[in-house]
């Protein structure tokens, strides 16, 4: 990756000062979008930036709490990046709504169920997950970033990424089979706030092996019940297909890409 320009001599004027506030951003989005810490070579790689310009971030993001260097001089998200997080969930009282519906599908015997939200231009960010009760379970888990072009939540996040639509014939549930996973399925279906607004994406996801046609349909009618609820929770409105009045018809499946 091309190293990002240095900054300019005047980095105390204002322009300067927006350049340093991006680059510590940067910073903290490849930390965020990380599986694991990431050493100071690992940051190089993958902002682009000088080590020297890191460190001299690295401090600063430090004393802020933003960031923490660990024992092992390796680089993650600190305590501040928590209370972030937690901000951000007490502002939109998505876990008051989202986590009862996912408990109300493991109850039902589903596979694992998650919510995801867009984050950046490629990726979606998993916020809350519960896992099923099966013996075994596909690998995902709150805070893990995974790919927006593949999985059906990466669907369902790119198709309502306006909110909803006016025309209410849009499928509402979307399937994906071994896309990000070769050995894994999900359903998914999307869940919206006021004004239509798009809030983020339910999934059931698990081991390819149990998404049967049968199966994929009793799961496509649960997501859709549970992502209307959800959307009546967070004071949104569940579209209703021309012609039905039924949740099922709103689980007609979608598998595109």
């Amino acid at each position: 990756m091309p190293d990002i320009a240095p900054e300019s001599p005047s980095s105390s004027s204002p322009a300067g000062g927006v350049a340093a506030v991006d680059r510590a951003l940067t910073i903290a989005i490849a930390l965020a979008r990380a599986e694991s810490p990431l050493s100071l070579a690992d940051l190089a790689r993958a902002t682009g930036m000088y080590k020297s310009t890191l460190l001299r971030l690295l401090a600063s993001l430090e004393r802020s709490g933003l960031v923490v260097h660990r024992t092992d001089r390796l680089y993650a998200l600190g305590p501040l990046a928590f209370l972030f997080g937690r901000s951000f969930d007490i502002t939109h009282g998505l876990k008051q709504s989202i986590q009862p519906v996912l408990e109300w599908l493991v109850g039902r015997g589903t596979e694992s169920p998650s919510f995801h939200v867009r984050h950046g231009d490629d990726t979606r960010l998993c916020l809350f997950r519960v896992d099923s009760s099966h013996s075994t379970l596909d690998r995902v888990s709150p805070g893990m970033v995974l790919p927006l072009y593949k999985g059906a939540a990466g669907k369902v996040l790119r198709t309502f990424a306006q909110g909803l639509p006016a025309a209410g014939n849009a499928p509402l549930v979307y399937t994906s089979f071994g896309e990000r996973d070769p050995l894994c399925g999900a359903v998914a279906a999307p869940v919206f706030g006021p004004s239509g607004i798009l809030m983020g994406a339910l999934s059931l996801s698990g081991p390819l092996e149990r998404f049967s046609e049968l199966a994929v349909q009793r799961m496509s009618t649960l997501i859709a019940i549970a992502a209307e609820r959800a959307t009546q929770s967070l004071g949104g409105q569940w579209p209703q297909p021309a012609g039905d009045a039924g949740v099922a018809a709103a689980a007609g499946l979608a598998s595109v890409g």
